[in-house]
Parts: C-alpha cells; sequence; structure tokens
C-alpha cells in the first residue's frame, strides 16, 4: 500500500494502482489450466507477463508473483516502468490484437 495515497501498490511493479481501468486481473495459473487464483496488475504488467511465458511456463514455474519478479526479462521490465506514472500503458507490438489490425487492414487494400 501507498500509505501516502491510501492506494493498493502492484505487486509485479510496486507502483501504485492508477486509476480509469488501467488494472486487471491475472490469474496465476492461467485460466485455460483450470487456474482460479487472481492478483490485480497494472495493464501493461500484466500484458508483459503474457508477452514473457507461455501459459505452461506460468502453469508450471511462474505461478507466483516472487518467481515472475526474478525473470531477468521481467526485471529489466520493472526497472523501466517503475519510472512511468500509474496510469502509463502502451500494448506490445507482438499482441495478437495488432497482428489482427494489420491482417485486416492487408485485406482492404
Amino acid at each position: 500500500m501507498d500509505i501516502e495515497n491510501n492506494s493498493p501498490a502492484c505487486p509485479l511493479c510496486g507502483r501504485i494502482m492508477g486509476r480509469n481501468g488501467s488494472m486487471e486481473e491475472h490469474h496465476l495459473i492461467p485460466k485455460s489450466l483450470k487456474g482460479k487464483e487472481t492478483i490485480t496488475l497494472h495493464k501493461i504488467c500484466h500484458q508483459k507477463i503474457h508477452s514473457v511465458f507461455t501459459e505452461r511456463e506460468l502453469q508450471r514455474q511462474f505461478n507466483n508473483i516472487e518467481t515472475i519478479k526474478k525473470h531477468i526479462e521481467i526485471k529489466k521490465f520493472i526497472k523501466w516502468v517503475s519510472k512511468r506514472e500509474p496510469e502509463y500503458y502502451i500494448r506490445n507490438k507482438d499482441t495478437k490484437t495488432v497482428k489482427l489490425k494489420k491482417k485486416e487492414k492487408r485485406r482492404r487494400h
């Protein structure tokens, strides 16, 4: 918790939780693999986890926040994102949504 603002901190990056839909629930074991326990993260933190790990990796090895934070790519991300405002969000270019939009755009031309 951020004592000054009485706001919870993101378990991954430690920044205070923002507003306006900048948070998402992360299933520690993916929902598709019958996971039920969730934690609340910034959207960008949640997206980063899913860009680094497969669902099987999350199920078998990276199924708690402490283990996730020890991964080298996540450590670099935390260092980088900790300098951003809590509401900061930029979608990873490798996400399925961006790929689908590009595919649709090509079809139109």
